[in-house]
C-alpha cells in the first residue's frame, strides 16, 4: 500500500515523456520556452500572492495565530502535496506539523487544516459550478458539460458528507470508543473530544467561515491569472473566460485523480484534451503544464529545504538535550 502512491507517479511521469514524445519534443520546448524568464517570474510571483491569501485564509481560522504562521504552513503544505510522492493528504499533515512547531497546539493546528481543506474543496466546487455555466455559455453542444455535471453533484454530496463528518461525525465516534472499554479507547475517545472541541470551536465563528470559503474562491479565480499570462507571453493568448473555464475543468479532473500524486500525467492529458476545445495546440497544453510544473518546484523545493532544516535543528536540539551530562575525567598527575 505505501508504495501505490511511487508506483503511480512514476507511470504519470511515463505518461508524460511518452506524450513528449509523442507530439515531438522540440515542439514542446519551443511552447515552453516561448514564455520567456519574465513570463515565468510573473507566474510565481502570482503564485506566492495566491499561497500568502490563502494562508490567511487558514489563518483566519485560528484567532490570535500570527499570520505569517499560516502562510508557512500553507507553503510547506503545497510544497509536499506537489513534489513530494506521496498522496496529497501528506501534504496536509506536512503543513499542520510546520503549523505546529511555530507554537500552535498540535490539536488546533489538525482542526483548522480539516476545516481549512474542507472549505477549500468547497470553494472549489464553486469554481467549477461557474466554469461549467461558461463551458454551458460558450459552447452549448459542448460532450463535457454532462460527466462535468455528474461529477459535480458527487462532489456536493461528498462535501455535505464531509462537513456532517466535522459536526456530527466525531460525537458519534466518541461514543463508540467508550464502549471498547478502557486503554487505547480511553485515549482515542480523549484525543478524538480535543478534535472535536476545537472543531466546534472555529464552527461557532460563521464569519470566519464565510472569510475563508471568500478567500478561496477569490483564489481560485484568479489562478486563472497564471495560465492567462503565460498564454499571452508565448503568443497563444485566450479570452479569460475560456482559460477560466479550461483552468476549473482542469481542477475538476486534478480532484477526481487523487490518488495520483500530483496528479502526474493526468494533468498533462487534461491539458491536451480541454485546450483542443479552445484551439489550444497539444504542444502549447504540454507547455503549460510544464510551466505550472517548474513553478513548484521554483517554489517548493527551497520551502522543503528550510523546512528539513528547521526539523533536523529541532530534532537535534532535542537529542542533545537528552544526552546524559557527561562528567569529565580527572587528568593524570
Amino acid at each position: 500500500m505505501k508504495r501505490l502512491p511511487i508506483l503511480a507517479a512514476a507511470v504519470g511521469v511515463a505518461a508524460i515523456a511518452a506524450l513528449i514524445g509523442y507530439f515531438g519534443a522540440g515542439a514542446v520546448m519551443r511552447s515552453l520556452l516561448s514564455v520567456g524568464g519574465l513570463g515565468f517570474a510573473v507566474i510565481c510571483a502570482i503564485h506566492l500572492v495566491l499561497v500568502a491569501v490563502m494562508g490567511f485564509a487558514w489563518g483566519g481560522l485560528m484567532p490570535g495565530a500570527p499570520a505569517w504562521t499560516a502562510i508557512w504552513g500553507r507553503l510547506v503544505r503545497d510544497s509536499g502535496s506537489e513534489l513530494l510522492p506521496f498522496w496529497q493528504v501528506g501534504g496536509y499533515v506536512l503543513g499542520a506539523r510546520a503549523l505546529a512547531l511555530t507554537g500552535i497546539s498540535g490539536t488546533a493546528a489538525a482542526a483548522s487544516t480539516i476545516v481549512d481543506v474542507t472549505f477549500e474543496f468547497v470553494s472549489q466546487l464553486a469554481f467549477t459550478a461557474l466554469g461549467l455555466a461558461l463551458l454551458i455559455q460558450l459552447q452549448p453542444d459542448s460532450v463535457a458539460a454532462t460527466p462535468v455535471m455528474i461529477g459535480l453533484v458527487v462532489a456536493v454530496v461528498a462535501a455535505a458528507g464531509f462537513l456532517f463528518v466535522q459536526r456530527r461525525g466525531l460525537a458519534y465516534f466518541d461514543r463508540i470508543v467508550r464502549i471498547l472499554g478502557r486503554g487505547w479507547a480511553e485515549r482515542s475517545a480523549a484525543g478524538a473530544a480535543a478534535l472535536q472541541a476545537a472543531l466546534h470551536s472555529i464552527y461557532r465563528r460563521p464569519g470566519r467561515l464565510w472569510l475563508c470559503f471568500a478567500l478561496h474562491l477569490a483564489c481560485w479565480i484568479a489562478s486563472t491569472c497564471e495560465a492567462w499570462f503565460a498564454l499571452r507571453f508565448a503568443g497563444e493568448p485566450l479570452p479569460f473566460t475560456a482559460v477560466l473555464v479550461l483552468e476549473s475543468m482542469l481542477y475538476a479532473v486534478r480532484t477526481s485523480a487523487f490518488a495520483v500524486p500530483n496528479a502526474v500525467g493526468v494533468q498533462e492529458g487534461a491539458y491536451i484534451l480541454l485546450g483542443a476545445t479552445f484551439g489550444l495546440t497539444p504542444e502549447m497544453g504540454l507547455a503549460l503544464s510544464l510551466l505550472k510544473r517548474a513553478r513548484d518546484i521554483a517554489i517548493g523545493l527551497p520551502t522543503l529545504g528550510i523546512w528539513q532544516a528547521l526539523e533536523g535543528g529541532r530534532l537535534w536540539r532535542r537529542r542533545r538535550a537528552t544526552l546524559p551530562n557527561r562528567v569529565p575525567e580527572a587528568s593524570p598527575d
